[in-house]
C-alpha cells in the first residue's frame, strides 16, 4: 500500500449563507472553482496529471445539481481531460471525498487527486433537497415508527444525556469565537484561506466569526428548535441549542491536493502530510450527532494509536453539545479540540466543512510541531467519518 500525502489545501473565506452574505453573490461552481484554480496556481504542476476530482456538497440541487463538480473543473479552467465526481454523506460529504481520493491514491487507483466541497447555503437553502418522511419509503417508517427528529432536537438529546448546561454550551461557543478571532489576529489563517471576488470585492476574512461575542449576549438568544410535541414524546427538555451556540448558515468551498508520495518526489513537490487511516461509523440515528464517538473508537484502532497520541483533534462543532459530548466520553482535553476555532465561529458550509477541518488542522500542526491529527465528522442518519495525518 502507498503512501497518500497532502500536497497543498486551501479554502475560501467563510460567508453568511444568508442573502447579503459575503459570498451570496457567487454561484457555487464559481466558489468552488476558485479554490481548485488557487490550488493550481500554488503549486508547479501539469494539471493534466490530476486523475480525478472527487467533490462534496449536501443539496444537490438547483445551482448545485448536476455534477457541479465537473462544472467547477470547466470553471476553474482545467484540461478538459480531468474527470469529476460529486459525491454526498450528508456534513461529511467533503471529508468522504478525501478519504475517496487518499485510499484512491494509496490503491494504486489514482497518483494525482483533487478532493474539494462546496455548500451556498445563501442560495440552495438547506432543506432545498429534501430530507424528509417522503425518501424513507414504508419500510424504513415501518422500523422507526415514531419517525426522526431535527438535528437541532438531537442536539437537545445529547445535551441531556451527557448532562450539559446552558452555560456549558455558551461558554464552548464563546470560546470558539475567542479562538478563531485570535488565530485570525495572528495571522493564522494566511495560508490556508484564498481570497475570492465577488461583485468587484475582495474577500479574503472569514465573515462567521464574531470577535465581540460574550456570556450575556449568549444568554440573551432564546434556544431555537422547542416543540410541545418533542417534549410530550421525550419528557421535557431543557431547551439550550440557540443560534450562538450552533454553527451558522454559511457559503464556502475548499480543496486539497492528494498524491502518491512518489508522484509528489517525482514532481519536486513537498508534502505536508501523509493519511494514516480511515473510518466510517453509524450510530443510533434518533440521536443522529452522537457517531463521531464510535469513529474515532474505530479509526484510533486502526491506525494503532490512543487519544494520549493525537497532538490535535477536529470535532466539528455543529452544535455545541457536539463536541462537549464527544470529549466527555472519549476524556479528552479541550485544549486539543478545535484549537483555532470551529464550525460555530468559522462556519458550517456543510458540503465542504470535511475540506476546511483538515486545512485548518494541517496549518496548526504546521504551526504548532504536532505530530498526529484526528478529525471527525457528524451527519445526518447517524453517522460519521473520521480519519488520521501525520505531519511530515
Amino acid at each position: 500500500m502507498r503512501n497518500a500525502v497532502i500536497v497543498d489545501i486551501v479554502r475560501t473565506p467563510s460567508g453568511r449563507g444568508k442573502p447579503g452574505g459575503a459570498l451570496s453573490g457567487l454561484h457555487p461552481v464559481d466558489l468552488l472553482a476558485s479554490t481548485l484554480r488557487s490550488l493550481v496556481a500554488r503549486n508547479d504542476f501539469d494539471p493534466a496529471l490530476i486523475d480525478d476530482v472527487i467533490g462534496g456538497c449536501v443539496s444537490q440541487a438547483s445551482e448545485q445539481a448536476g455534477n457541479l463538480t465537473r462544472n467547477a473543473v470547466f470553471g476553474a479552467g482545467l484540461p478538459e481531460s480531468v474527470p469529476a465526481t460529486t459525491v454526498t454523506r450528508a456534513c461529511g460529504s467533503s471529508q468522504q471525498a478525501v478519504h475517496f481520493a487518499a485510499q484512491g491514491v494509496m490503491s494504486g487507483a489514482y497518483d494525482v487527486a483533487v478532493a474539494c466541497g462546496v455548500e451556498s447555503m445563501s442560495r440552495i437553502p438547506m432543506g432545498t433537497a429534501s430530507m424528509g418522511k417522503d425518501l424513507q419509503g414504508d419500510a424504513v417508517t415501518a422500523r422507526y415508527p415514531e419517525g426522526f427528529v431535527n438535528q437541532g432536537i438531537s442536539a437537545e438529546l445529547v445535551a441531556r444525556k451527557w448532562g450539559l448546561t446552558r452555560d456549558d454550551v455558551d461558554q464552548y461557543a464563546l470560546l470558539s469565537h475567542q479562538r478563531a478571532a485570535a488565530a485570525a489576529a495572528a495571522g493564522d489563517y494566511a495560508n490556508e484561506i484564498v481570497a475570492v471576488e465577488v461583485d468587484g470585492v475582495r474577500r479574503d476574512t472569514d465573515e462567521t466569526v464574531r470577535p465581540t461575542t460574550t456570556m450575556e449576549s449568549l444568554g440573551k438568544l432564546n434556544p431555537s428548535f422547542r416543540t410541545d410535541e418533542a417534549n410530550a414524546r421525550f419528557g421535557e427538555l431543557d431547551w439550550m441549542i440557540t443560534p450562538g451556540n450552533s454553527s451558522p448558515l454559511t457559503d464556502a468551498a475548499a480543496a486539497t491536493l492528494i498524491m502518491s508520495e512518489e508522484k509528489a518526489v517525482e514532481l519536486g513537490l513537498t508534502p505536508r502530510a501523509r493519511f494514516v487511516d480511515f473510518a466510517v461509523a453509524g450510530d443510533d440515528p434518533l440521536f443522529m450527532l452522537t457517531a463521531p464517538i464510535p469513529a474515532t473508537t474505530k479509526v484510533l484502532a486502526r491506525a494503532g494509536l490512543s487519544v494520549a497520541d493525537i497532538d490535535a483533534f477536529e470535532v466539528n462543532e455543529a452544535f455545541a453539545s457536539v463536541p462537549l459530548a464527544w470529549a466527555r466520553e472519549l476524556d479528552v482535553d479541550l485544549a486539543k479540540v478545535n484549537p483555532v476555532g470551529g464550525a460555530i465561529s468559522l462556519g458550517h458550509a456543510i458540503g465542504a466543512s470535511g475540506v476546511r477541518l483538515l486545512a485548518t488542522m494541517v496549518n496548526h500542526l504546521e504551526r504548532s510541531g504536532g505530530r498526529y491529527g484526528l478529525q471527525t465528522m457528524c451527519e445526518h442518519g447517524g453517522m460519521a467519518n473520521a480519519l488520521v495525518i501525520e505531519r511530515i
